[in-house]
């Protein structure tokens, strides 16, 4: 059985990626219908670039893939929950999760790799 999803008008669903072992939230994205497809056909998390209006595969660049455990809906299909095995940093800053840092300016996430290094 598959679940109906709630795209938006543009098709696009917030989908978040959280560490399947730890729990720990490692970002926010978006998807369309065929990174969802790809997603479920190749185990690794593929998302929607709005900037650059394209389809990208986790880690194609950097080499830090999210293998997907498990997707889970929200209750109104208009959220999906990626659980992950996250190779390297998930931020394209080089931490670990995108959210590093507190409202207050604070850091207290890890950096885990050289942005300058993998994005030359």
């Amino acid at each position: 059985m598959s679940v109906d999803l709630a795209f938006s008008e543009n098709e696009l669903l917030p989908a978040i990626a959280q560490d399947a072992s730890s729990g720990e939230v490692l970002m926010l994205a978006y998807v369309t219908p065929e990174a969802v497809e790809r997603t479920r056909e190749t185990g690794e998390a593929h998302y929607y670039s709005r900037s650059r209006e394209e389809l990208w595969h986790k880690g194609g660049t950097s080499g830090h893939v999210q293998r997907v455990e498990e997707v889970r809906v929200d209750c109104d299909g208009d959220a999906l929950l990626y659980l992950v095995d996250q190779e390297g940093g998930a931020c394209h800053t080089g931490h670990r999760s995108c959210f590093y840092r507190t409202i207050g300016g604070e850091v207290v996430g890890e950096e885990v790799f050289d942005p300058e290094a993998v994005y030359e």
